[in-house]
């Protein structure tokens, strides 16, 4: 199984990161502006539209407040398996670090994987500083 690990320094706040990445119905808004075009949340799972076009169902395994870290599994796309998770640790009183790791099969598409969270890792540490 193939891993892609991120780490990303964020300009705020743990708790404000953690605000909105907990906040897993508007990640299309708090999160991935522009890379997520709609965010679906019914019971435990999210559809999540992407700008193009493709839409993933993504169980929510965990939530979890007192480690700060969200984590989903990932049903669609080019993938087999597929799970990942968010994790803000506070570096400062106005500073954090997310953690974003995911695992998945096949591991031939890991230079994709790889990509797409390079760009959502940007697009992600936009939002949270504005």
């Amino acid at each position: 199984m193939a891993s892609v690990r991120k780490e990303i320094e964020i300009n705020a706040p743990a708790a404000a990161v953690w605000d909105a990445i907990r906040d897993v119905g508007t990640a299309h808004v708090r999160l991935f502006p522009g890379v997520l075009a709609d965010v679906v949340l019914e019971d435990d799972v999210r559809t999540a539209t992407f700008a193009n076009g493709l839409v993933v169902r993504e169980p929510i395994v965990s939530v979890d407040d007192e480690q700060m870290r969200f984590a989903w599994a990932a049903v669609g796309g080019r993938a087999t398996h597929y799970n990942a998770s968010l994790q803000v640790y506070a570096t400062g009183d106005r500073s954090s670090r997310v953690v974003w790791i995911a695992d998945f099969l096949p591991n031939e598409i890991g230079g994709t994987i790889d990509g797409l969270m390079t760009a959502g890792s940007a697009v992600m540490k936009a939002a949270l500083e504005r």
